[in-house]
Formats: structure tokens, C-alpha cells, sequence
């Protein structure tokens, strides 16, 4: 792990956005492990500082505005926008479901990137690109503080994070003794 992970891997635990238990991801899976990002968002020292991490990976990617998928990536999406002037828009949840609301346009050809809290399995990220080539702009990259999938997570357009890690994930009918003992928390992405 080299320095920049570790100082994010530390931020996490010292805001306590990494618990350890018995969790139900958005995705159904379970796992011991849950990166709770609402926890690191509310202190805006630290998003300041991941997005400060974050910026110079995204430096070979061209881009004008920034949209965040509710509800993860909105403040860091926002902080994201902030440093680099870009525009920033969201999208939300309808019926567990991403829609560009309020009005948000794209002129054609747009150049948008995601910026998303904790990816799993992608799928919010991808629902995000489809949103945006619907909309006429052009999806240049996929931005997150932390790559669950530790790089398996697949996407058409690079795909950076400032963590990469791999906690195991279960079906429920193929949960571990230890695992299966601890009470469930569903705490929400």
C-alpha cells in the first residue's frame, strides 16, 4: 500500500466511514466489512483533503462538468467540481432508480465525469453513464474515493480511484459461520 492509500485508509478509520460487523450491501451481497462514507462526508476537512488525493489522478482526463449519483458521491462530487471550477450536477434516486431532475441539461458532446463515494460492483456508475449518453454528453471517466471491487468493477471509460480494496462478499445462502453469527445492519449507500 503506498502512502496516498494509506493516508486514506487512515482518514476512513479515523472518521469511522470503515466499520467492521455484518452488512447487506446496496448490491444484496453481504460482507464483514462497510465503507459508510457518509461518516468521512461530514467532515469536510477530510473531503477536501481526499479530493486534493483524488485530483492529480485525474489529470489526463478532459473534462467540463462533474455529476455525482445520489446519494454517495454528492458531496464529494461537489468538492470534486469546487477544485477543478468544473459544473457540477446530480442525479437522483426515482423509484431506486438515477433520473437528471431540476432542470440539469448537457449541451451535446458535454464532457462529464462521475464522481462516486464506494464502488461495489458498479452498478450505479454504469446507470450514471447511460444517463449521461441519453442526455447527448459525453462520458470521459468514472472518479471514486474507493474501488470495492479492487479493480474487477468494469466500466467503458477509465475508471480511477484513490483506494483499491477487496473485502469478501457472500450470497446469503453462502455466508461464513462467523459471519452468519453477527446481527445484519442494512445501513444504506
Amino acid at each position: 500500500m503506498d502512502d496516498t492509500q494509506q493516508e486514506v485508509l487512515d482518514i476512513f478509520t479515523r472518521t469511522k466511514a470503515l466499520l467492521r460487523g455484518h452488512f447487506v450491501l446496496r448490491s444484496g451481497l453481504h460482507s464483514g466489512h462497510f465503507f459508510q462514507c457518509a461518516q468521512v462526508c461530514q467532515n469536510m476537512a477530510a473531503v477536501t483533503r481526499l479530493t486534493e488525493l483524488l485530483i492529480p489522478r485525474l489529470q489526463n482526463l478532459e473534462f467540463t462538468t462533474v455529476l455525482a449519483p445520489a446519494m454517495g458521491g454528492l458531496v464529494i462530487g461537489q468538492e470534486v467540481a469546487r477544485q477543478t471550477d468544473s459544473r457540477y450536477v446530480f442525479a437522483e434516486k426515482v423509484n431506486d432508480k438515477l433520473e437528471i431532475r431540476r432542470g440539469f441539461k448537457f449541451s451535446p458532446g458535454e464532457k462529464v465525469l462521475v464522481v462516486e463515494d464506494v464502488v461495489t460492483r458498479g452498478g450505479r456508475v454504469n446507470e450514471a453513464l447511460a444517463l449521461l449518453r441519453a442526455a447527448g454528453a459525453e462520458p470521459v471517466g468514472a472518479a471514486m474515493l474507493v474501488d470495492r471491487s479492487a479493480g474487477s468493477s468494469r466500466f467503458d471509460v477509465p475508471a480511477i480511484s484513490l483506494l483499491e480494496l477487496s473485502f469478501p462478499t457472500y450470497a446469503a445462502e453462502q455466508l461464513p459461520a462467523e459471519l452468519a453469527a453477527l446481527p445484519v445492519e442494512k445501513p444504506g449507500s
